[in-house]
């Protein structure tokens, strides 16, 4: 019931305006990411401690076998002078042993932590808050956004948000914190070692921040390949009976191929560059090492550093900040996946909620069904007017019937009665208010909707007759059923009202598939029913089935019907012809066909249509 549409792009906001907001995510499970950190802290800590042991333990075997002099103790241990060797070494190694379990401990305490964090905590309450904002977005966002764009955000891009937190901003901070505390141990073993050791660390950084500049555009054009790649399964799997029909499913793999080719390469392209880029941050690492040999040696030879304490701590600090380095590259390339996706989810949740209720709106849980159209017309955004002028006053229990071709602005009119949209100039008024200071469930819980191809849900009979109203009881929707000519074929079904329908209802006949949207319809016991074409994709006898449906749903009720075939049109207390969004004609059929115009020629047309099949008929007949 909504025609398609274009939306102003709004202008995106720049990276750093992103951080902060990923910031600002984080700080809502800031409790979670201290924790997490406190354990990393412990972690960092435990391994300083079990490396500074080990030196010790080094130190004391030279001491006891060459009677060189121990080095500084960082831990302030007092070794016992009487126990023998063997027996300080035995503590030595116990602690090592303690730390490396308590270690052992606490990292699936932080696994399970981060679990905890960014799964079942960020992951899922960002993925429904997406989720609820698309619930209020008005058709406007739906019809600018394809299916597979929408499914990619809710699912891959939340996922992108998520490594924010746990791949960059709580690794960011663990790697700062940890390589400040390894700079500062190592310089207080030996500050010139320490400079000599570190000299390439600022390539290291520019060599980070160009890669990150030359990566971004990359993973935006592979987000693209993704989103064209899930349209394409999308609309494959959706028209696969049309495929098939046509013959076309070689034509249909090579279209999915070819989009997931380019995908592939793609990512390819990204994989040769960050595997490039890993391994000259690893080689710069390793050039470290290479200066730490040397020198270092130099310094233990001379006796200006321990072995033990100096040296193979220095070494074991060295190599613990060259990974912690080496995490860049990860980082760097996790801070890119996560800004393309932020982006993308952040634009769902900025996108403008067009059709929302008004301060203080006006509840009426039950209207009369009174509708007026004051001088009302809607345009999309930057475009002509599709319904123009419209004035139009609908007492209770009338039935209206809307005649016009194909972009007249018949669903579009009746789109405004449940503020699928808003007008840009006039007013419609249900019961006297103007629809926009009403609430707006109370207006749409009052509004039953019956579409030309209705969607039925995986779930059972009764469930999808009673999705508007799910507390109704089985008697009210077994009533509602019989009032649809449904109850019959319902209880045919191999578990009745508790058969399970499969994707689409295609089991089902479209017959019986409107007659099931007529029932959800009535469950509601609507004030006013809203008819797009519902008759359009059926068959003639089907259709007499169906009106009789009908006919028994409107009693009583305000009803705007979107038609085309004169059986229908005749059942309408008056008509009203839209010809460019404007009301060409309006009157009751018997007035219409009197008179020279667009509903007489759309009757006339459709008669000789009758009167040759009725004919044809005759002929067959007589044969």
């Amino acid at each position: 019931m909504h025609a398609a549409s274009g939306t102003a792009a709004a202008t995106p906001p720049d990276n750093r305006a992103l951080v902060r907001r990923l910031f600002g995510l984080a700080w809502r499970y800031r409790l979670h990411c201290l924790q997490v950190l406190g354990i990393q802290l412990v972690l960092l800590t435990l391994g300083i401690g079990g490396l500074s042991i080990t030196g010790l333990g080094i130190d004391f075997i030279r001491h006891k076998v060459d009677g060189a002099p121990l080095g500084a103790n960082p831990l302030h241990l007092t070794l016992p002078d009487a126990w023998p060797p063997l027996g300080v070494l035995g503590l030595l190694a116990g602690l090592i042993l303690l730390f490396a379990l308590i270690r052992a401990g606490l990292n699936y305490t932080y696994a399970v932590s981060v679990n905890r964090l960014v799964q079942q905590k960020l992951v899922v309450d960002l993925r429904g808050e997406v989720y609820d904002k698309l619930q209020r977005l008005s058709f406007r966002f739906f019809d600018a956004n394809s299916t597979g764009s929408i499914i990619t955000r809710v699912t891959g891009d939340v996922q992108s948000v998520r490594m924010f937190v746990d791949q960059v901003l709580i690794q960011s901070v663990i790697m700062g914190v940890s390589l400040t505390a390894y700079v500062l141990y190592m310089a207080s073993l030996s500050p010139s070692l320490t400079v000599a050791c570190l000299a390439t660390t600022p390539v290291l950084w520019l060599m980070s921040a160009a890669f990150s500049r030359r990566i971004q555009p990359a993973y935006a054009h592979n987000r693209t390949l993704v989103e064209k790649m899930v349209q394409v399964l999308a609309e494959n799997l959706t028209g696969a009976a049309v495929t098939k029909g046509f013959g076309r499913e070689a034509e249909a793999r090579a279209k999915f191929d070819a989009a997931n080719q380019a995908c592939f390469d793609q990512q390819r392209d990204i994989f040769w560059s960050v595997s490039l880029f890993s391994p000259a941050v690893g080689f710069l690492t390793r050039v470290n090492m290479m200066v730490l040999l040397g020198y270092g040696g130099w310094l233990v030879a001379h006796d200006r550093l321990p072995l033990g304490t100096g040296l193979v701590v220095f070494a074991g600090l060295l190599e613990q900040f060259s990974g912690q380095v080496n995490n860049v590259a990860s980082i760097v390339n996790s801070v890119q996946q996560s800004l393309i996706g932020a982006r993308r989810v952040f634009e769902i949740l900025d996108a403008p909620v067009e059709v929302k209720n008004a301060p203080g709106a006006l509840r009426r849980p039950k209207l009369g069904g009174a509708v007026r159209f004051e001088h009302v017309s809607f345009a999309y955004a930057g475009a002509e007017a599709v319904v123009r002028e419209i004035d139009l006053d609908v007492r209770p229990g009338q039935c209206v019937a809307i005649l016009g071709a194909t972009g007249a602005g018949k669903s579009v009119l009746m789109s405004l009665i449940p503020r699928f949209f808003d007008p840009t100039a006039g007013r419609v008024l249900l019961d006297g208010h103007d629809v926009r200071t009403l609430d707006l469930d109370d207006v749409r819980r009052n509004i039953g909707l019956v579409f030309q191809e209705s969607f039925l849900f995986s779930h059972t009979v009764a469930a999808n007759i009673a999705f508007g109203h799910p507390e109704a009881t089985r008697a009210q929707v077994e009533k509602a059923a019989r009032i649809a000519a449904a109850h019959d074929f319902i209880t045919a079904l191999p578990s009745g009202y508790d058969t399970l329908l499969g994707e689409g209802a295609q089991t089902l006949s479209g017959g019986q598939r409107q007659r099931l949207a007529i029932a959800r319809a009535v469950l509601l016991e609507p004030a006013i029913m809203l008819l797009d074409d519902p008759t359009a994709a059926i068959d003639s006898e089907t259709e007499h089935g169906i009106f009789e449906a009908l006919d028994r749903a409107i009693a009583g009720r305000t009803t705007f019907i979107v038609a085309h075939r004169l059986s229908t049109l005749r059942r309408a207390d008056f008509i009203i012809v839209l010809e460019d969004g404007r009301i060409a004609q309006r009157g009751t059929h018997a007035e219409l066909m009197r008179v020279p115009g667009p509903y007489l020629r759309v009757a006339n047309l459709q008669l000789v249509d009758s009167r040759e099949l009725a004919q044809l008929k005759l002929a067959e007949g007589g044969a």
